[in-house]
């Protein structure tokens, strides 16, 4: 029977998106769910939805809990891991008040910028240690890895661990479709699509219904005002950002506007209130979403406790998918981060790419996309510096790259100077403390 480790199962809601969509498949009968989480609270509250899915769902599965990693792990098909190192508080506090200070902002912060960076430095050897122990008591199985910054972890992950079995998944494309669907009115399982880049600054390269490009119709709704709609998904942020720079750049990104905002020069600028109003960017916006789901997760945690069964719909996550397609070797296909060799032969070898991926008993094999627009190449190569450098001061224990990394960052470059760069980057590293690996660890200034 197939064995699912979750690190990270405190995370309630995407323990449960999963766990329904496995529930959804045959082939997955029988499943054991190991749910590990140094929250004990978090991880009991889990496992009781988990089982109340299985009683809901009249599907035969068990539910194992654990707060050691090593345990979940042993003997496992599929790692699941889905966790946030440091937290809200502190570390996502710090990651947007300290840059405040230097009149930086953000939006989301958790894949590129200072924020992004702060919190792989954070991920990534923790995602060690679970490889680590996967390569001693699961060396067959396949880490579905859910953790931002994707492309820091999966880039990491293959430097350190080549031979641990790995993917890096995200939901962007398959949000943006339903985005697209609704601002255009059409059905999304009509629409058919090809995407590549790095993750969530990859590309719509190919974006068609009935055989018809949708690109003259995005383009001529932006043009005369009547798209983007008010958004399907988050209520609060428009979705202005991804529109204009189709209009720039011919393409339509994979990610949300919040996010595409602080990963470019062109929208968050110092006295330029303008353009946060013009494009509607949400400034801080991550924290609020915070602060928000932890004041929703009380009554959440108690409608659960107290329901008789838990209703639940498959999701659009990839998860299941996969286990589903190596499980029975009936192909399906995914868009997955794994390490660049040759899938994307225009982008640097080794960095994390987000191609087409087929995926049956022979595992997780990406497609070659060759045919990426030069200027999309270009801005994707301002994401991978930045990524490689933090690769690099992890791998080499250099914490000088980590300074380098933030100079070479778009957002971050575009408002600060050198010299106030390296102030807030040592800034960050002591106010993350022991939250970071040794080497990056700064003492704070008395």
């Amino acid at each position: 029977m197939t064995r699912i480790a979750f690190i990270g199962a405190g995370s309630t809601i995407f323990m449960k998106n999963i766990v329904g969509d496995v529930l959804h498949f045959p082939a997955l009968e029988g499943a054991t769910f190991a749910l590990m989480d140094i929250n004990e609270q978090r991880l009991e509250e889990s496992a009781l939805v988990a089982r109340k899915l299985i009683s809901a769902s009249g599907r035969s599965a068990q539910v194992e809990t654990t707060t050691d990693q090593r345990r979940a792990l042993a003997g496992a098909d599929f790692v699941v891991t889905a966790f946030q190192i440091g937290g809200y508080e502190p570390s996502t506090v710090i990651d947007f008040d300290i840059p405040k200070q230097y009149g930086l902002r953000q939006t989301i912060g958790d894949t590129l910028g200072v924020g992004g960076i702060m919190r792989g430095l954070r991920t990534v050897p923790h995602l060690w240690r679970v490889a680590a122990d996967m390569a001693e008591l699961c060396p067959n199985a396949t880490m579905l890895q859910y953790v931002n910054p994707m492309a820091i972890n999966t880039w990491a992950l293959a430097e350190r661990y080549p031979h641990v079995k790995q993917v890096g998944l995200c939901h962007s494309v398959q949000n943006t479709v339903q985005e697209l669907a609704h601002d255009l009115d059409l059905s999304q399982d009509e629409f058919r699509y090809r995407v590549a880049g790095v993750n969530h600054v990859a590309f719509f390269l190919d974006l068609t219904h009935k055989g018809q490009s949708l690109y003259p119709a995005l383009r001529e709704g932006y043009r005369n005002g009547s798209l983007p709609k008010p958004p399907l998904l988050m209520s609060r942020c428009a979705n202005n950002v991804r529109y204009e720079v189709m209009e720039h750049l011919g393409y339509f990104c994979t990610e949300s506007s919040e996010h595409l905002a602080e990963y470019v020069p062109w929208f968050i600028k110092s006295g330029r209130t303008d353009l946060i109003d013009h494009f509607s960017v949400p400034l801080d916006e991550y924290p609020k979403r915070c602060i928000e789901q932890m004041a929703d997760w009380a009554d959440q945690a108690k409608a659960y406790r107290t329901a008789d069964q838990i209703d639940f719909e498959k999701s659009h996550e990839f998860a299941a998918e996969i286990m589903n397609a190596m499980v029975t070797n009936q192909p399906y296909t995914i868009y997955g981060n794994l390490p660049n060799r040759g899938q994307a032969p225009q982008l640097p070898n080794g960095s994390a790419v987000e191609v087409p991926c087929l995926v049956d008993a022979n595992g997780i094999q990406p497609t070659v996309v060759d045919d990426i627009p030069p200027q999309l190449v270009a801005l994707m190569r301002t994401q991978i510096n930045v990524q490689e450098l933090v690769v690099r001061a992890l791998v080499d224990e250099d914490i000088e790259h980590v300074y380098h990394a933030a100079m070479m960052d778009p957002h971050t470059a575009a408002e600060l100077d050198l010299r106030q760069i390296r102030s807030l980057v040592s800034d960050l590293l002591a106010a993350h403390g022991d939250m970071l690996p040794e080497f990056a660890r700064l003492k704070k200034a008395a």
